[in-house]
């Protein structure tokens, strides 16, 4: 990964800080992507000591709104002309519908529009690479159904076993398979990877409404005894991530999706379903016409 650049979102903390760590300690310069600019001082300061280089820094952005996506788009532009992976790891799991400044239904803008529209404002920077990675990360329990009259959540956000942020990590593998068809010849892979469950600092601080009905019995148990004691090493989560974004096997492969493990899977039948990829595609490519115009 010597003289490669890569770009982390959602990384000055959780599974994300150590995807940027185990880059890092392959020898690439690394951006990692936040919202709090205090924690990602200190990211830098304690992946930089790991890796024992300097090539480490922050960027402040709140990559659920168009603004802060085109801003960060440009930040990077500033730095390098050529960018090697982009893994668009960011996850936010809110207990109720809320919108962005954009008017958009926020899962849906962190998980699906955002690794749409950030991949897009740097395929120009990608495509400079030769063989660049762009690495979506799945998340929950993925694979479900893809309510297409619901995708925004519009007419439910929370049900017995659904949750619209299972919801949009299953539309962030339908987004990704069609990217990958539509980056067919650019030299720019997409595939998209499942971490598996980690303890975060995203589930330590979720609301037991966050969760479908049928599991909120068991939630607390999960939470505070399951996940500390058995779901705490992020670095176990952040591996497959790490492999795709580096590993010389995963040159030329675009389109797939991996486990826990790093092991091929089959996609779900929801992805599979050419009306669910088109809807989704359709409907990022139209909330971010502001700022791509033509180019999606």
């Amino acid at each position: 990964m010597k003289a490669k650049t890569a770009v982390i979102t959602g990384s000055t903390g959780g599974i994300g800080k150590e995807i940027a760590r185990g880059l890092a300690l392959r020898g690439a310069s690394v951006v990692l992507v936040g919202l709090d600019p205090a924690a990602g001082r200190q990211a830098v300061h304690e992946l930089s000591r790991d890796a024992r280089h300097d090539r480490i820094e922050a960027l402040a952005a709140d990559v659920t709104t168009l603004d802060g996506l085109t801003k960060l788009a440009s930040q990077i532009a500033e730095r390098t002309d050529r960018l090697d992976v982009l893994v668009n790891n960011v996850g936010l799991n809110p207990p109720a519908r809320q919108l962005t400044a954009d008017g958009v239904e926020r899962t849906f803008a962190a998980h699906v529009l955002a690794p749409f529209t950030l991949t897009h404002l740097l395929l120009p920077h990608l495509r400079q690479a030769g063989d660049a990675r762009v690495v979506n990360v799945t998340g929950g329990i993925p694979g479900g159904p893809i309510e297409r009259d619901n995708l925004q959540a519009e007419k439910r956000f929370m049900g017995w076993t659904f949750s619209q942020y299972n919801h949009t990590k299953t539309m962030t593998m339908a987004m990704t398979h069609r990217l990958a068809a539509e980056l067919t010849g650019t030299g720019v892979s997409a595939n998209v990877v499942y971490p598996g469950h980690g303890y975060t600092p995203m589930n330590r601080s979720t609301s037991i409404k966050a969760f479908p009905m049928v599991y909120r019995p068991i939630a607390p148990l999960v939470l505070k005894v399951i996940a500390p004691l058995f779901l705490a090493d992020l670095t176990r989560s952040a591996r497959p991530s790490v492999y795709l974004a580096s590993s010389p096997e995963m040159a030329g492969i675009s389109g797939a999706y991996f486990d826990s493990k790093g092991r091929h899977q089959p996609w779900p039948a929801s992805v599979l379903d050419p009306r669910n990829r088109n809807a989704v595609w359709d409907l990022c490519t139209s909330l971010s016409l502001r700022v791509l115009g033509g180019r999606a």
